[in-house]
């Protein structure tokens, strides 16, 4: 009896979700959306309560629907549905409200107005969620980047924008999308990642959480690397967290993501031109002015242009403890694009000082890589010990190694130390924090 209850209930939700996706709904969604906007005193809508404004625009969705000469018969779901998406429609973000109210969602991928893809636990999914056409996906993008004061359309195609909780988005329309309007959300958890939320989805080893808890208190100079979405930033602000609460941080990001929990800290932003190609506040001219702020430690979101010689001058003359990000392969790719950045910052510095001031500056870097089965871990975590004649010297220090694929699909490995005892740790005794020599010995495998 279940069973047929349960099949029941299936094929009346499949009904609904057909109706809400054919073009009969989404004309009388539209027709009810403006003439709602008609009646809606839109100025009021930040000063009434929530709850009261809900109730006051089913009210009127009611009053429309009575009123309407062509009258469609809705079952009470099919109202419900069409409530909820009109106000969505009218207070949010039409139908990416849903997908940015899923925890689970940690991207939204639109590749034009009927094409819809998220990110679920590390791997992409299409969705049924469509947008009615491409002037509709419009409004949406243009709503999105309001609310932050850029602006959209043909002489300025390509925007970056963030969503009130912190999400990045990023829309670029045609000319430059041929297919139509294309947006791209990167979401952040309301509540940030701890050091046992890492632990406990095994992009680390429990034994390697005081290592770099030590890193951190010792101020060395660090440097996150990894491909796109391999969990960069999110590992970045796991380890700010052992930043002393005493100690003012300043970070500086082309779009803000970091959410650092400390109580002295300044967040830089930068800007780009106006309309008239004027008023752009590049990264390399905020880390210039944040050295007149007086910080303790400077966090840097990613380097990817002329801001890299700045940061490394930052980190050579006495601004120790701070991190970066940097997209690469591998951490002597890092290395590598890191050089080849500064390089192309306009000044005629030859290559082996660039190296020099490069190894000089940073001490460690720290690895990071998304896996086949969606998972992101530290693969990698290196010490940069110097220079061998032309060559930035490194030291691998633990490195994770991939056994093979689980029967649920999840990869298996173990964290396995390199037998290599850092030079760092003579910072560490200078500072009399606790040394675990033990996970220092050759072969050491730590399974996860």
């Amino acid at each position: 009896m279940a069973e047929v209850s349960s099949a029941a209930f299936n094929v009346f939700r499949a009904r609904i979700d057909k109706f809400t996706r054919s073009n009969e709904y989404q004309e009388l969604k539209l027709k009810l959306q403006d003439k709602l906007l008609e009646v809606l005193d839109l100025s009021l809508i930040e000063s009434l309560d929530k709850s009261q404004l809900r109730l006051e625009i089913k009210r009127l969705i009611e009053k429309v629907l009575e009123e309407d000469e062509k009258k469609v018969p809705l079952n009470l779901k099919e109202r419900e549905r069409l409530f909820e998406d009109i106000l969505d429609e009218v207070l949010g973000y039409g139908p990416l409200e849903p997908l940015l109210a899923d925890p689970a969602v940690s991207d939204i991928l639109v590749n034009s107005y009927k094409q819809i893809y998220v990110e679920k636990r590390g791997k992409l999914e299409p969705t049924e969620a469509r947008f009615k056409d491409d002037n509709h996906l419009r409004r949406i993008i243009e709503k999105i980047v309001s609310a932050v004061g850029r602006r959209i359309d043909e002489s300025t195609p390509m925007v970056d924008a963030r969503l009130p909780d912190g999400s990045r988005v990023n829309a670029i329309i045609p000319p430059l999308s041929i297919d139509g309007a294309a947006v791209s959300i990167r979401r952040f958890s309301v509540d940030p990642l701890e050091i046992d939320d890492l632990i406990n989805l095994k992009s680390l080893h429990p034994d390697l959480a005081p290592l770099l808890q030590g890193i951190i208190r010792a101020r060395l100079n660090i440097l996150i690397s990894g491909g796109t979405g391999s969990g960069k930033t999110t590992f970045m602000n796991v380890l700010s967290r052992f930043i002393p609460p005493d100690e003012r941080i300043i970070t500086i990001e082309d779009s803000a993501e970091l959410q650092l929990k400390q109580e002295h800290v300044v967040r830089l932003e930068t800007r780009p031109p106006n309309i008239e190609g004027k008023g752009e506040v590049t990264q390399r001219d905020l880390v210039r002015n944040c050295l007149r702020m007086r910080p303790d430690r400077i966090i840097v979101g990613e380097v990817r242009s002329a801001e890299a010689l700045d940061m490394l001058q930052a980190m050579n003359t006495g601004h120790d403890g701070s991190i970066s990000t940097i997209h690469s392969n591998t951490p002597r790719d890092a290395l590598m694009r890191l050089e080849t950045i500064v390089a192309m910052s306009g000044l005629n510095i030859p290559s082996e000082a660039v190296r020099k001031y490069i190894a000089s500056a940073l001490d460690v870097i720290v690895h990071l890589s998304r896996l086949v089965d969606g998972t992101r871990k530290m693969i990698s975590l290196q010490e940069i010990t110097g220079m061998e004649g032309n060559i930035i010297t490194l030291q691998e220090i633990f490195s994770f190694e991939q056994t093979g694929i689980g029967p649920d699909g999840k990869v298996k490995g173990r964290f396995r130390s390199q037998g290599v005892l850092p030079k760092f740790i003579d910072k560490f005794k200078a500072l009399s924090l606790p040394v675990p020599y033990e996970i220092f010995d050759s072969g050491k495998a730590l399974e996860i």
